[in-house]
């Protein structure tokens, strides 16, 4: 695992966890979910909601791309 995909993999674990953390607050204390559905319901928000960050090798060497649904196209990171 290179340092750009270990980097890819850390930024998506990090977007994940923050989201997942506020949706399950969210979902607890606004909604009518109890048990199982609480943690369920903020892990498919937090999985269709959170950037996805890839490490891909190019001619100029391995870059880091970002696509996020609230952002047109793919980004790249410096």
């Amino acid at each position: 695992m290179t340092k750009l995909q270990l980097r890819a993999f850390l930024y998506q674990l990090g977007c994940f966890a923050i989201l997942f953390v506020l949706f399950r607050y969210l979902v607890e204390r606004y909604s009518g979910l109890t048990g199982f559905w609480v943690p369920f319901v903020a892990f498919v928000l937090g999985t269709f909601l959170a950037p996805k960050f890839q490490a891909v090798k190019t001619k100029d060497g391995e870059k880091l791309f970002m696509k996020w649904i609230f952002i047109k196209g793919i980004k790249e990171i410096g």
